[in-house]
């Protein structure tokens, strides 16, 4: 019997309210395993870093709302977010992974925590700062990506377009010289970045778990990252 490749998930917590819960739609897990993979959610401890670096496959650091340091911001921005025992546990096992060129997916704020630990900046308020963008934080919103020819998410998905849906205020704004963008959205916006010399490092900024068993497109993401093991 094939073994099937162990994946790290890091979870989310619940900072709309207070923060005492850890939370993770089941969509990411049933994502994961229907990819071929055996997710395992993973809590902010930080002794548990190396571990989930060296017994586990690949990573997938899943959406949230959190506040990141304001130097990953605009100049004079601040995020609304609250703050997140999250952040430094994340980002060391993030680091990690693309260090040791360990296959990692980021969605949503893991898109984020991948691009701005290379050198990108964010908004903390995209309508307010480009009242002509697309309503991007409204979930009964899709709207249309188009994927960067000769980018590897291309690659991995086989198609140059689909429909996603959107659930973020924030949004990369200036790119790092450590990350290129896969997507992009109509009006401009940021919507994957990749790591051009890692193995598979992606991030999606919206939510594919949440289209998984759809047939949609974009579950070859899941896929690849299980395939990249």
């Amino acid at each position: 019997m094939t073994k099937r490749p162990r994946i790290a998930v890091i979870l989310d917590e619940n900072t709309s309210g207070d923060g005492r819960r850890y939370e993770a739609s089941k969509a990411y897990f049933q994502a994961i395993r229907d990819a071929g993979g055996l997710p395992f959610g993973i809590p902010y401890f930080p002794e548990i870093v190396e571990s989930v670096l060296v017994e586990f496959d690949a990573v997938l650091s899943c959406g949230g709302r959190f506040a990141y340091p304001e130097s990953w911001y605009l100049p004079g921005r601040r995020s609304k977010a609250p703050p997140s025992e999250r952040f430094e546990v994340e980002r060391a096992i993030v680091t990690g992974c693309i260090e040791r060129r360990k296959p990692i997916l980021g969605i949503c704020a893991g898109m984020q925590m991948i691009a701005c630990l290379n050198g990108s900046r964010l908004t903390p308020d995209l309508r307010a700062d480009n009242p002509d963008a697309l309503d991007h934080d409204s979930p009964n919103t899709l709207h249309w990506v188009t994927l960067a020819g000769g980018s590897r998410l291309r690659t991995v998905v086989g198609a140059p377009s689909f429909l996603v849906n959107s659930f973020h205020r924030e949004a990369i704004v200036e790119l790092g010289g450590g990350v290129q963008a896969a997507a992009y959205a109509s009006d401009g916006v940021i919507e994957a970045i990749e790591v051009p010399d890692h193995p598979f490092a992606i991030g999606l900024q919206w939510h594919q778990e949440l289209l998984s068993g759809e047939e949609h497109p974009g579950d070859a993401i899941f896929r690849g990252l299980v395939s990249a093991c």
